[in-house]
């Protein structure tokens, strides 16, 4: 093989080791070197797992001469979010009281993907908790955007996108649980899926019967994510809205091919009320285009009623407050301004706040199956505008095309934390550039549990948006 496997999807580099065009150690000795050189500048690290991670290669590298049978995923590297469990190798959740935590097991996400052959390098940094859209701590700092220093890389799950945009892995366990892998994804220009409700089981979720996070995949290409999906999906009694969902060819799905003739596509740029920079607005027209161009039929929608943050914020922030309380307490010294505000802010959520929030939940799916009744896929902009400064305050003010909002959640990701309520599939896809030289992303959501039929439209779309030759400098 010619070439730097760093540049090289999960998919094809599965096919090199299958055919010993390039091996196991090879890959992850290339992917280590690149995370040790970038890791200074990007930041996207908290722990990387070389000596580990080099004995696993060598190991996949014996099987492969041996001709014995090869995983999904054997000998390809992955970087897990670190608040995500993996056996022997810290998880610090990004927070000072943790940065020593060593689970003694895996997440079944995690667990899968090793199960498969799939390679850990190392655990990629998160804020508090993976608790605000933006990527940094006391712990560690801050985590940069793969295409410019001066920007955020999104949040929560910002080095994983950082790390797959950049080259360093082609694959990443995230997190999403209102935005936290489509508003990175879109910030540094991958593709980022939250699926469906059930699909790949949580089995960290306190919760799990309210449970409105998932556990994800995080890669450059649809084709990747769908092979990451292959492994991961699949009931487990962790987790009861797995049991009982079949598991879909998703590979199969994500290969390009036929169009889109047949299925309608419900569009809206923006809930009312709520700002869109006027190069978003561009890219989405383009993107409605494109998707024209495929044979999609389209029809706007009113983003009436979907302007759910305080909604999402009284679910999620009591959540909090139940699990941080004590830590809080405790540890409040070592513990950063943004999460503590974001705690205090729940004890203004009463009991009846929160239960009349989860009859607004419940009113929100329905409005959206109503939507997917009449459409097939609904489309609109992931975030109103490229991403944040690097200094940015989740509390500050934000600024699109020259006018300041109060409020970072409702004007810069109004449509991701929707999608989390109510279990619906959402992806973040590529499409295009803001002048700043910065990504812009496509969001597509679903039918309920119709995973497979997003991922094929949106091998459609990526195949015709030609953006996959572009890398960061």
């Amino acid at each position: 093989m010619n070439g730097d496997p760093c540049l090289l999807s999960a998919t094809e580099l599965r096919s090199l080791v299958a055919a010993r065009k390039i091996s196991p150690v090879e890959i992850v000795s290339a992917v280590l070197a690149r995370a040790e050189a970038r890791q200074g500048e990007l930041n996207c690290f908290i722990t990387l797992c070389g000596d580990e991670a080099m004995a696993e290669a060598r190991a996949a590298e014996r099987k492969v001469m041996a001709g014995e049978p090869l995983g999904l995923l054997h000998g390809i590297p992955v970087t897990v979010k670190d608040i995500v469990n993996t056996k022997g190798v810290k998880t610090t959740f990004g927070a000072v009281p943790y940065k020593d935590n060593v689970p003694n097991e895996d997440a079944v996400a995690v667990a899968r993907l090793r199960s498969e052959g799939a390679i850990l390098i190392g655990k990629t940094t998160t804020p508090e908790f993976g608790s605000k859209c933006l990527t940094d701590s006391p712990l560690f700092g801050r985590t940069r955007n793969a295409w410019s220093a001066e920007r955020s890389s999104g949040g929560s799950s910002g080095g994983a996108a950082v790390a797959v945009a950049s080259g360093i892995a082609p694959l990443a366990i995230a997190t999403d649980g209102g935005g936290s892998t489509r508003i990175p994804a879109t910030c540094n220009g991958v593709v980022g899926l939250k699926q469906s409700n059930g699909v790949v089981p949580h089995s960290q979720a306190l919760d799990v019967f309210g449970n409105q996070t998932y556990v994800t995949p995080m890669t450059r290409t649809v084709a990747d994510t769908a092979l990451m999906m292959q492994a991961m999906a699949g009931e487990d009694p962790v987790d009861p809205w797995s049991i009982g969902v079949p598991v879909a060819d998703f590979i199969d799905a994500a290969v390009p091919r036929g169009d889109l003739r047949g299925q309608r596509i419900l569009y809206c740029l923006t809930p009312p009320g709520r700002p869109v920079s006027a190069e978003v607005a561009a890219s989405f027209g383009s993107s409605l285009d494109l998707l024209a161009g495929l044979g999609a039929e389209l029809e706007e929608f009113s983003g009436e009623g979907f302007d759910i943050e305080p909604i999402w914020r009284a679910i999620n922030h009591t959540v909090w407050r139940t699990r941080f309380a004590k830590l809080a307490a405790e540890h409040g010294d070592e513990l950063s301004e943004a999460f503590l505000k974001q705690l205090a802010l729940a004890t203004e959520v009463s009991g009846i706040d929160y239960q009349e929030a989860m009859f607004a939940r419940t009113a929100l799916f329905r409005r959206v199956q109503s939507l997917l009744a009449r459409g097939h896929f609904l489309a609109m902009p992931t975030l109103t505008r490229t991403a944040l400064p690097i200094e940015q305050d989740l509390f500050g003010t934000i600024e699109i095309d020259g006018r300041h909002f109060d409020s970072v959640r409702p004007h810069w990701f109004p449509w991701t934390m929707p999608f989390n309520m109510t279990g619906h599939p959402a992806v973040s896809l590529p499409s295009g550039f803001g002048r700043d030289g910065l990504p812009i992303g496509l969001q597509l959501v679903g039918r309920f549990r119709q995973d497979a039929e997003l991922l094929r439209v949106s091998a459609l779309f990526e195949a015709s948006s030609d953006l996959l030759s572009r890398w960061p400098e």
